[in-house]
C-alpha cells in the first residue's frame, strides 16, 4: 500500500485523487533532462510560446489567459521578473547606455533619492512591479467602462512590460556589438507595443484605445517617479 506524502491517503491509482501528486516519481535521467530542456524550448507552451504569442497577439494573449487558458502561458510577475533579470544582465555585461529609465543621479548621489534610483537601475524586476501598480491605476482611469478589474490589468501590465523589456535588451545587445547607438529606436518601438497591446486588450478596433494606453503607461511611470523622489525627500526629513 503506498501512501500519498502530502495527504497521507492510500493511493490505488497512478496519481493522488485528492492533490494530483504522483504515485511514484521517475528517476531523475538522460530522458528526464532532455524533456526538462524540451520543455523550455516548446512553442507550444513555456517561456518562448509566451514571448511568441506576446509579440503577435498580445492583448488577445492576454485576454485568454484571464478568461480561458492560464497553463500555456508563463506567470506573469514570473515573466516579468525574467525579462528584467535578461536586460539587467545583458546592459552590465555589455555597458550600453541604460535606455530604460535614462536619469543623471550625479547631483543625487549623496542623497536618499540618489540611492532609490540606483536601486531601481539595479532590480528593475522588482521596480517594474512596482511601476505597473501605478499604471494600472491609470489605465483603469482610463477605461473604466471595461469589466476588467484591478488584478487583471496588473496582468496585462506584467506581460506587456516583460515584452518590453525584451526590446531594450535587444537593442541594447545590437548597440553594444555593432557600437552604434540604436537603444533609442529600441525605445520606441517598446512605446508602440505598449500602445498596440493595452489598445487591443480592451478593445482593438477603437483608435483611441491605442492612445489612451500610452498616455496610462506614461502618466503611470511620471507618477512613479514622484513618489519614489517624494518617499526619498520625507526620508530625508524623517532621518
Amino acid at each position: 500500500m503506498r501512501l500519498c506524502k502530502k495527504c497521507n491517503i492510500e493511493i490505488t491509482q497512478n496519481y493522488c485523487p485528492i492533490c494530483g501528486n504522483p504515485n511514484s516519481l521517475k528517476r531523475i535521467d538522460g530522458k528526464y533532462i532532455a524533456t526538462e530542456i524540451g520543455s523550455v524550448l516548446n512553442f507550444d507552451k513555456g517561456i518562448l510560446y509566451t514571448v511568441k504569442e506576446l509579440i503577435l497577439r498580445p492583448g488577445k494573449a492576454v485576454k485568454e489567459f484571464i478568461l480561458e487558458d492560464r497553463k500555456r502561458l508563463v506567470k506573469p510577475i514570473l515573466f516579468l521578473i525574467v525579462c528584467s533579470v535578461i536586460y539587467t544582465i545583458a546592459q552590465q555585461f555589455l555597458e550600453f547606455e541604460d535606455g530604460y529609465i535614462n536619469m543623471n543621479f550625479d547631483h543625487w548621489n549623496d542623497r536618499i533619492i540618489g540611492k532609490i534610483f540606483n536601486w531601481i537601475s539595479k532590480n528593475y524586476g522588482y521596480a517594474n512591479i512596482l511601476m505597473a501598480v501605478f499604471i494600472t491605476i491609470w489605465i483603469k482611469l482610463f477605461f473604466r467602462k471595461y469589466k476588467y478589474n484591478h488584478y487583471e490589468i496588473f496582468i496585462l501590465l506584467c506581460f506587456t512590460m516583460g515584452i518590453s523589456m525584451l526590446i531594450f535588451a535587444l537593442f541594447g545587445i545590437v548597440e553594444g556589438i555593432i557600437d552604434y547607438p540604436v537603444l533609442q529606436y529600441g525605445a520606441n518601438i517598446a512605446i508602440i507595443y505598449t500602445a498596440w497591446a493595452i489598445g487591443q486588450f480592451f478593445d482593438g478596433k477603437k483608435k483611441l484605445n491605442y492612445l489612451k494606453g500610452i498616455l496610462s503607461y506614461f502618466l503611470g511611470m511620471i507618477t512613479f517617479m514622484i513618489v519614489v523622489v517624494l518617499t526619498g525627500i520625507i526620508v530625508e526629513k524623517i532621518i
